[in-house]
């Protein structure tokens, strides 16, 4: 098969052949339908995040099944799948108390500098990124990766649930638990902020902020349920909520990565509101809060992965799309072969593309 291989950071992608065994116990075989560019795979790439190399990256996938490993009972060949990072046990005290998100049993899963049995006519070892490297035209990954879908759901789309809708749409509804009525700010309109946007309004929040520098983006937030637009050129972005909202949110969600950001996410939150970072902060680098503000119980936390129980949520999602709740058909801005993933990547790192998805066999 082909894959696009990370040989060093900060240099572009390489296509390589590389070949896969058939699958072991607990192991499913999927034909890779779509991938979609994810800005967590550029981390990675310009080193903001270690992992060891070289590595065949890409999380946020759909596919089919080609081939079950024995002790597989969850799907068979011919299954539509939405692949997760979030590989659970079932069986270690988080999954059992319900966060299978945050899932410690490293049976179920390759931790970096681990081989993914990925073999080719290099001597170096072929790392596994996040349990999947979804950058190649098949997968081998524990069945615990994986969840079914309705053969309806348009492949193209399913593949961004896998990462950025769950991620987005988790925070407000999993993590931070967005009440009717609530006012929310979300900081950053790319595909996770719009899946973000998009669950508040399924959460029925009453008031829906947006914020981002790029008027076209703001523009598709109002269509997915944003109520009122922000853009920071035009001034103080934390004054500009609180004159909005006559004091601050409810709920703020960072989904950029950024210290200034996240700290104007804590700033922007009426008394008793909630901050939750979705973005990836640069591995080492700390924000700074004012201390007086957690007199009045404001509070900040993180979200992994949208505190998915990806297995309910995503065919949850996907009914959502099926009955016009979820609207995914605007976030793809280009639809890509395998040899133009470099290219995505740039117009992704320029801000051009909301959300570019490789598609294979074309």
């Amino acid at each position: 098969m082909k894959a696009a291989v990370l040989y060093e950071v900060n240099k572009p992608l390489v296509i390589e052949d590389v070949s896969l065994p058939k699958p072991g116990p607990r192991e499913v075989l999927i034909r890779t339908t779509v991938a979609g560019l994810c800005h967590s795979d550029l981390h990675f790439m310009e080193g903001l995040y270690p992992h060891p190399l070289p590595a065949v990256l890409g999380h946020e996938s759909a596919g089919v099944v080609e081939q079950v490993g024995s002790d597989v009972t969850y799907v068979k060949p011919g299954d539509h799948v939405v692949t997760c990072l979030s590989v659970f046990c079932g069986t270690c005290d988080n999954c059992t108390t319900g966060r299978t998100v945050l899932c410690t049993d490293t049976t179920v899963k390759l931790l970096p500098g681990v081989s993914n049995r990925m073999q080719w006519s290099r001597p170096e070892k072929l790392h596994q990124f996040l349990n999947l490297s979804s950058f190649a035209e098949q997968m081998l990954v524990h069945e615990n990766a994986i969840v079914k879908i309705r053969k309806e759901m348009p492949l193209d789309l399913a593949a961004l649930i896998g990462c950025g809708v769950i991620t987005g749409y988790g925070a407000v509804v999993n993590t931070a638990k967005v009440t009717a009525g609530e006012t929310v700010a979300v900081i950053g309109c790319g595909g996770v902020g719009m899946a973000a946007i998009n669950g508040a309004q399924i959460a029925g929040a009453g008031r829906i902020i947006a914020i981002d520098t790029n008027p076209a983006k703001l523009q598709l937030a109002t269509k997915l349920g944003a109520t009122d637009i922000i853009n920071p050129a035009d001034g103080d972005v934390v004054k500009q909520v609180r004159d909005l909202t006559n004091g601050g949110v409810h709920h703020s969600f960072e989904v950029l990565g950024r210290k200034e950001t996240a700290e104007q996410a804590f700033g922007m939150l009426a008394s008793g509101g909630t901050a939750t970072i979705v973005g990836m902060i640069p591995f080492g680098q700390k924000i700074e809060l004012h201390g007086f503000d957690f007199l009045r119980e404001r509070r900040i936390q993180g979200s992994s992965m949208g505190s998915n129980h990806f297995r309910v949520d995503m065919p949850r999602l996907v009914d959502f799309y099926l009955r016009g709740r979820l609207h995914l058909e605007d976030w793809i801005s280009a639809k890509l072969k395998l040899s133009e993933i470099n290219e995505g990547f740039a117009n992704m790192k320029a801000g051009k593309t909301l959300r570019s998805v490789i598609v294979f066999d074309s």
